[in-house]
């Protein structure tokens, strides 16, 4: 087990509740022109789950299991931030009230939170449904590997991660390994406590190369060449392990989403490619 600092990072309630789904009623543009109307972010998605292929539906930045949202923009600010991948989440009103399920993702821009709940417990939720979370994670250090930030991260979640300790370097097992030059919306926020940036897939070569077409919800992939320690750079050299956290988008910039977990300026992170890298597989969902 890697030492950490995590007895002295504190442990806090933040609450949400579902989003409802949004339409743009003027529809949405692909990098060829044509325009499209298909579902989008919000709502409860009780098709889509961590560990299905998130780049194969008919969908816009589709956010797998329940997505959610405080109504007040300043209580989501902390919302969104405190909360970890890998955080324990609470239902606490409605007729599914006292089931748990946990933090999948961040999205920038709509500033949701991404929960999975299975499939019999989205059967009960409404709208109206209030989630609280146990926001645990972010301070965060890695006590023996002080290049290595950790922003997101559950420290139960980082015990699962399949990591070779190797003096100052990390192996860490990913699903997939992605460059940095194809990385796109969200490039350049300076938060990188809150939302994600996007892998585009509209390079079909690159896609195939790298197997991006076979990215999965809940997936952990390193990006090389990224450096999302205190924003989100390009940076020669620089490593971030991150989680896939929505699908796929035809708009230009856009693609699957990922929230950073890991990022170090050094190569102090080494990737390997682990068929088992995925939330599905560390919190066994079915």
């Amino acid at each position: 087990m890697l030492k950490t600092n995590r007895d002295k990072i504190a442990m806090l309630s933040v609450q949400g509740q579902v989003r409802h789904s949004r339409y743009a009623t003027s529809g949405k543009t692909g990098i060829d022109g044509e325009v499209f109307y298909i579902p989008g972010t919000g709502g409860i998605t009780y098709n889509a789950q961590v560990g299905m292929n998130c780049v194969d539906w008919n969908a816009d930045h589709l956010e797998p299991g329940v997505t959610t949202r405080h109504p007040n923009d300043d209580f989501n600010h902390a919302y969104i931030a405190y909360s970890c991948v890998g955080n324990e989440a609470i239902i606490i009103s409605g007729e599914a009230k006292g089931t748990k399920g946990f933090v999948t993702g961040k999205h920038g821009g709509c500033e949701h939170l991404m929960v999975h709940f299975d499939r019999e417990t989205k059967e009960k939720m409404t709208m109206d449904d209030k989630i609280l979370i146990k926001a645990y994670g972010q301070g965060l250090l890695l006590e023996d590997h002080p290049n290595i930030i950790v922003r997101n991260l559950d420290p139960n979640l980082l015990d699962k991660f399949n990591i070779i300790e190797e003096g100052k370097k990390l192996k860490i097992g990913v699903a997939k390994i992605v460059p940095a030059c194809i990385m796109g919306s969200g490039l350049g926020t300076v938060s990188p406590n809150a939302g994600d940036y996007d892998i585009t897939l509209h390079d079909k070569k690159i896609m195939k190369k790298y197997g991006l077409d076979e990215l999965r919800f809940g997936d952990i992939v390193a990006i090389m060449d990224a450096d999302t320690r205190y924003g989100r750079n390009f940076r020669t050299g620089a490593v971030t392990i991150g989680v896939i956290v929505h699908g796929d988008c035809k708009q230009a910039g856009h693609g699957p989403g990922v929230t950073s977990l890991l990022s170090c300026k050094t190569n102090d992170i080494v990737p390997f490619i682990d068929e088992n890298a995925n939330l599905a597989h560390y919190f066994d969902v079915k």
